[in-house]
């Protein structure tokens, strides 16, 4: 994801040199730096002491100690800390900061690899107005960025557009299985699936998705026996299950790794 940043970031015209990435791993240092031209280090509190901006892109698991090694930093409102770790509160990040910090927690997705992502934001109280317009302009070098009321939405968010692209991804390899066993060669039946899907989410981008939907399911066709079929076998609720559960799994997230 940290790398999807760079190239998104580049390509809307950032400066280069403007961006450091740090990191343990020289041989992955060496890559960002090979790819796209930008500074390195493997010292991450010295990078951070003049930066606008620091981004904690890092696993979830490794937050606190991230943090920690930067609790030595200067109080300074004008810094702005923007995590994409899923499931760490952002008063957890706070005071692992070493308090009185501005923290965005920002959840993208996948697509963002391909400058296609849905990412959800939420501010805490030390986040001005330009460092919200600040961190939104970042996260849009990769996709859609939208705010979210109250950080506790970001659960949602993250049912919803975090792990959303894996139900897609298992509901084309359904598709594709099912062409199989109406008797379509694999390779067929796979490119006939992700075509579709293509399809279908590039006219959903700008159009009510009830109305296409509506569009294509004629009276006493085709479609609509797939449509009434779905419906008969409850497609609603085992949808509203499933984001429920991912939505439960992120809470349990937020307080397994919060845990003093």
């Amino acid at each position: 994801m940290a790398s999807s940043l760079i190239g998104g970031l580049l390509a809307n015209e950032y400066e280069a040199a403007a961006i450091t990435a740090c990191d343990i791993n020289a041989g992955q240092l060496d890559q960002l730096q090979q790819r796209f031209g930008i500074n390195t280090s493997s010292d991450n509190l010295a990078s951070s002491q003049a930066a606008d901006v620091v981004m904690l892109a890092v696993k979830p698991q490794l937050m606190r100690e991230v943090c920690s090694a930067l609790s030595s930093l200067p109080c300074n409102p004008e810094q702005l800390f923007v995590s994409i770790a899923a499931g760490v509160p952002a008063d957890a990040i706070e005071r692992w900061l070493g308090g009185q910090r501005a923290i965005v927690r920002c959840m993208p997705n996948t697509p963002a690899l391909l400058q296609l992502g849905a990412s959800g934001l939420a501010a805490n109280a030390g986040v001005s107005a330009s460092q919200r317009k600040l961190a939104e302009q970042i996260m849009q070098a990769v996709g859609i960025s939208i705010w979210v009321e109250q950080e506790s939405d970001l659960d949602a968010v993250t049912a919803i557009s975090g792990s959303g692209p894996a139900y897609f991804f298992y509901f084309i390899e359904l598709l594709e299985a099912a062409g199989v066993e109406l008797g379509l060669p694999p390779e067929t039946a796979a490119r006939l699936a992700r075509q579709t899907a293509l399809g279908a989410a590039t006219m959903a981008q700008d159009r009510d998705v009830v109305e296409l939907r509506n569009q294509v399911t004629s009276k006493k066709g085709t479609t609509e026996q797939a449509i009434l079929s779905f419906q008969h076998d409850r497609l609603d609720q085992l949808v509203r299950n499933a984001t429920a559960a991912a939505q439960r799994r992120s809470l349990e997230l937020a307080h397994e790794l919060t845990q003093e």
